[in-house]
This record gives structure tokens, C-alpha cells and sequence, in this order.
């Protein structure tokens, strides 16, 4: 595994073991309409109850009927049926258990180069650390950065965060939370490509100050007719179009670079 190989794949560990230790209280999480819910009653099977919750934020319980639980955490709603269960004359002192078990009212998007793109459930307060976890993390064409777009009554608003930044640097305790609605796109990593003589030419992400040097040795180094002499960058900007730039092995790689490894002449 060379260097840029090594250090994606740190990145990614460290991702991954964030989301992993990341927990989050879900009786902070605040019920919405079509979510599935399972209630128990402690030493009571006959109520344990698996229902979803109606469009107009209701479900049914056994003994007390209809219960309004849209918009309460899953911990009121314990308190609010126990109480109707104690009040009602049912049970001296229930305990009751309330657990989600499809988050489908508080739901976002992920998108881009992430290994299961789609929809996904909020659980309580998740963080944007969390919700890539659950789409599977990012693949190894994905970029360090992620643009997450969030939707209010009148407009959407874009912010574009850097996850290496974020999880990598001691000062930055605020893993980002996420809201219904929210859209978050994983884009691709920024590329360069090396042709000629190279062991294996094709394209490349580019890690932060990647020298020219680097780039080849990402390649699999010089073929024995290749020569460091006369290397060769095709870059294209805006106002100049296609440039073939001359290039030092030190020289940093740009994105979009094409690099072209010469034949030697003797």
C-alpha cells in the first residue's frame, strides 16, 4: 500500500471508529407521522403492542385507545401511557418501554460516492458523521469533503464541510448534527492522470501537496524506458484553455493535472 493509500485508509478507520462511538440517546428522538413503534409493559405480554403511527400523528393502545404521540420524545410517551394506564385503574404502577423501530417520519438524502446511497432514517440527534456511516461510508473515489444542503420553508441553504478536518483535529468537538429534510453529497475526490512511460497509467486522487514525484511513484514508478527528464503537465484553466507545462519532480499536482512521462532517448 503506498503513502496516499495508507493515509486515505487511516482517514476512513478513524471515520468509521467516530461513528461507532458516537451514541446518542434515542429517547431525545421526537415521533412523526408513519414511524413503527414497539410498547411493552413490564409483566404485562398481553399489551406488549408493535403499531405504526397515523398520518394525523395517532396510534392505538390497549385498555386507554387512542393516544396522540406526534411530536413527543419516545420518553413521554412512556409517561403518558403509564400515567393513562395508572389513572384508568388498569395498573397500579406500570413501566413502560417505548422503541422505534422504523425511523420513517425524519429522513435524508445521501448521495454521491458512498457505498449505499439512499434515504435514510434519523435516529434522536444524529450527527452528519453518523448518517454517512449508515449510507456505508465513503468509497475510496470519494473527496474529504461533503456539501450538505438544507431545506427550510422558503429556501435551501449549502454548506460545504471538511470531514478530514473535523475528525482529525482536536478543537473540533462539533460532529455536526443534521435535520429532516437534508441533502448530503459526497463528491468526487479531485483526480490527476499519468500517461507514457509508467508502470501503470490511468488516474489518480490527489492527496493534499502532492508532488509530482509522488505521482509517478503512485503510477508504479518509471517503466525502464521512462526518464525524469522533460516531464510534462497538460493542465487546463479557464482563460488559457489546454497549457503543457514544464515540471520539476517537486513541482505540487494540481486538479484535473495530466502527466506525461517521456521516452528516453538513449
Amino acid at each position: 500500500m503506498n503513502f496516499t493509500q495508507k493515509s486515505f485508509a487511516i482517514f476512513l478507520a478513524v471515520f468509521i471508529l467516530m461513528a461507532m462511538h458516537v451514541k446518542i440517546a434515542l429517547a431525545d428522538y421526537v415521533i412523526g407521522a408513519d414511524d413503527a413503534l414497539r410498547i411493552a409493559v413490564y409483566g404485562y405480554e398481553d399489551l406488549k403492542t408493535e403499531t405504526r403511527v397515523s398520518t394525523d400523528g395517532r396510534i392505538s393502545f390497549p385498555l386507554v385507545g387512542e393516544v396522540s404521540v406526534a411530536g413527543k420524545t419516545t420518553f413521554e410517551v412512556e409517561h403518558e401511557l403509564a400515567g393513562l394506564l395508572k389513572s384508568g385503574g388498569f395498573i397500579l404502577d406500570p413501566q413502560v418501554t417505548v422503541a422505534v423501530t422504523e425511523f420513517k417520519s425524519q429522513q435524508v438524502s445521501v448521495l454521491g460516492q458512498v457505498h449505499k446511497p439512499g434515504r435514510y432514517g434519523l435516529e434522536a440527534a444524529n450527527t452528519l458523521v453518523d448518517v454517512i456511516a449508515m449510507a456505508g461510508g465513503i468509497t475510496d473515489l470519494g473527496d474529504e469533503k461533503a456539501i450538505v444542503a438544507h431545506r427550510n420553508a422558503s429556501s435551501i441553504t449549502k454548506q460545504e464541510i471538511n470531514l478530514r478536518e473535523i475528525l482529525e483535529s482536536p478543537k473540533k468537538t462539533d460532529l455536526l448534527p443534521v435535520q429532516q429534510g437534508d441533502i448530503i453529497y459526497i463528491p468526487k475526490a479531485p483526480m490527476f492522470y499519468i500517461y507514457g512511460e509508467v508502470q501503470r497509467s490511468g488516474s489518480y486522487r490527489i492527496e493534499p501537496k502532492l508532488t509530482v514525484a509522488q505521482a509517478i511513484s503512485l503510477g508504479g514508478g518509471l517503466t525502464a524506458r521512462g526518464t525524469e527528464r522533460d516531464i510534462i503537465i497538460k493542465r487546463t484553466t479557464e482563460k488559457v484553455g489546454v497549457q503543457n507545462i514544464d515540471v520539476k519532480l517537486t513541482d505540487l499536482v494540481q486538479k484535473n493535472d495530466v502527466i506525461v512521462i517521456d521516452e528516453r532517448w538513449f
